[in-house]
């Protein structure tokens, strides 16, 4: 589209027209300087519109550089996952059955005791190498020495028995007790 501002020929010819047509000229420069002055701002309001589609670019290039971190990490993970998927996956499936059984039947109070436990393991650890152990690995010892003190209590009982007056002892203690067992021969070793 052209604009209505006049060139040097068109003055030239508004000259030999006449005077009616230089009032017209000189009435179309007011006209053609607001519409440079519009033309300025919009110009203007383009330029501040690029710089602005400008900085969203750049600032849409650091969003995209960061997204491309983001997969480039979650791709290692889901490698990973890949891997750990593929690798338990048979385990799991055998174990389905077995874990589904579980959960149906273990209530949150034995959970709890569970953890309570796995808490005092050290502990009981600690104690059961330090104090049990050390008794189970002398109870070899023991037996001999326990089966000679059953030994020594029989004799003794046999020697009791032997002293004058002692029968008539025995035959009333066992009347108020009962029969004892204590008349069962003694071994020799």
């Amino acid at each position: 589209m052209r604009l209505p501002v006049p060139g040097p020929r068109d003055v030239l010819s508004a000259l030999e027209r006449g005077g009616e047509q230089v009032e017209a000229l000189l009435g179309a420069v007011p006209r053609a300087l607001a519409l440079l002055d519009r033309a300025e701002a919009v110009l203007d309001g383009a330029f501040v519109a690029v710089a602005r589609v400008r900085e969203v670019t750049e600032e849409a290039a650091v969003i995209v550089e960061r997204t491309g971190l983001v997969v480039d990490r979650a791709e290692v993970q889901v490698s990973r996952m890949t891997e750990l998927v593929d690798a338990l996956g048979p385990s799991l499936i055998t174990l389905q059955p077995t874990l589904e059984t579980l959960a149906d039947t273990t209530h949150p109070d034995e959970v709890a005791a569970l953890v309570r436990l796995v808490d005092h393991l050290p502990e009981l650890t600690q104690r059961v190498e330090s104090d049990v152990l050390p008794v189970l690995a002398t109870l070899g010892s023991v037996a001999p020495d326990v089966h000679d003190l059953l030994t020594v209590a029989r004799e003794l009982n046999d020697m009791l028995a032997k002293i004058p007056g002692m029968a008539r002892i025995k035959r009333r203690i066992d009347e108020e007790e009962g029969e004892d067992d204590t008349q069962a021969p003694v071994r020799d070793r």
